[in-house]
């Protein structure tokens, strides 16, 4: 299977209306499972062997827009080429037992891979879809690069739609295969790489530096095409966001003539509620529990650590939604209601 072919596998098939309901297709050729809406693609849980962990791409609302940037998968005129391992909506993490996860792709040099970790798809555990809703239940492995398993996932993705929002509520539990040890660091944990337009105005070209070296340029952006205005539930915006907690954050903007909001939602049950935000004006989406002191400049710390046969689940709400803002009223509404989720 080339991954010309599994790239197109993944673009958004023909538009139609939601009539039937929900659906779920897998298909173990391309190596994903499309979720479809009235015959709609509203995601695709993709597992390919070049990504170095399962995601979610691309997310598209209701409406048939697509949120997410396409590199390195599927690229689109006009969009940025930096960071590779940012793509779709993903959940992993920089240190794990000193192995990075998070910044791990097909651009890492072959000397330095045995530095990197890999989550391995194992199977589709169950999937079911009815009018209302789509819920599919998946393994993983996060593994060493000796193929020596340090965590078993067990991810369970509801997918729901309410008029022009696309709910995606993902709950994920994961059990050590041996002592685990997560360090308190930047680069995680639940995120998403949004579409060039829906990145923040910047005049400002920055680098960012990972824990190994390695240098990122990233240009500014003052298109008038690039429209994206972070928010929080604490009412902190922009740039600002970033380094601040909060039970939610959105991102609006627009983009194929609609105004378009993303919006994250932390659980009441996780490890570090509320969660600071990892949240950049180019285009990363993020939540990041478990990174602590470089967020509050030393004031905090967090090395999460599991014991053999230990588990830790985490839960998070995505909102994709087309259509005038979400408020803050209505933000803090459907947070309430996801707090309340307890199974």
């Amino acid at each position: 299977m080339t991954a010309f072919i599994l790239i197109v596998g993944c673009i958004p098939i023909a538009r139609s209306q939601s009539a039937g309901g929900f659906s779920i297709k897998e298909r173990p050729e391309q190596r994903q499972v499309d979720i479809l809406y009235g015959q709609q693609l509203l995601t695709a849980y993709c597992y390919y062997d070049s990504i170095r962990k399962p995601i979610l791409f691309p997310v598209n609302t209701p409406d048939g827009v697509t949120v997410t940037r396409g590199y390195p998968l599927a690229s689109r005129a006009g969009e940025r080429t930096d960071h590779p391992h940012h793509t779709g909506i993903w959940l992993n993490y920089e240190s794990v037992n000193g192995l990075d996860f998070w910044n791990n792709s097909t651009a890492i040099a072959l000397d330095k891979r045995n530095l990197y970790g890999t989550i391995l798809h194992q199977q589709v555990v169950s999937k079911q879809a009815d009018k209302n809703k789509a819920v599919l239940t998946i393994a993983a492995s996060w593994i060493r690069p000796d193929k020596k398993t340090l965590l078993k996932e067990l991810t369970t993705f509801t997918f729901t739609v309410a008029g022009n929002s696309f709910f995606i509520d993902r709950k994920t539990a994961l059990t050590a295969d041996t002592v685990v040890v997560f360090k308190d660091v930047k680069d995680g944990f639940m995120a998403i790489r949004v579409a060039r337009e829906l990145e923040m105005p910047s005049k400002e070209a920055t680098e960012f530096i990972d824990d190994k070296g390695n240098v990122t340029k990233v240009d500014g952006s003052t298109s008038g095409e690039v429209t994206g205005m972070y928010h929080s539930s604490e009412g902190i915006n922009g740039d600002a966001v970033w380094s601040t907690k909060g039970r939610w954050a959105i991102l609006t903007g627009r983009t194929k003539g609609k105004e378009i909001t993303i919006g994250i939602i932390d659980h009441p049950s996780n490890r570090g509620y509320p969660a600071y935000w990892h949240a950049r004006g180019y285009g990363l989406f993020a939540i990041n529990p478990l990174g602590r002191k470089i967020f509050s400049n030393g004031a905090e710390e967090m090395n999460l650590s599991l014991q053999q046969g230990e588990s830790v689940t985490f839960r998070y709400r995505v909102i994709i939604h087309s259509g005038a803002p979400l408020t803050d009223k209505q933000m803090n509404g459907y947070a309430d209601d996801f707090g309340k989720i307890v199974q």
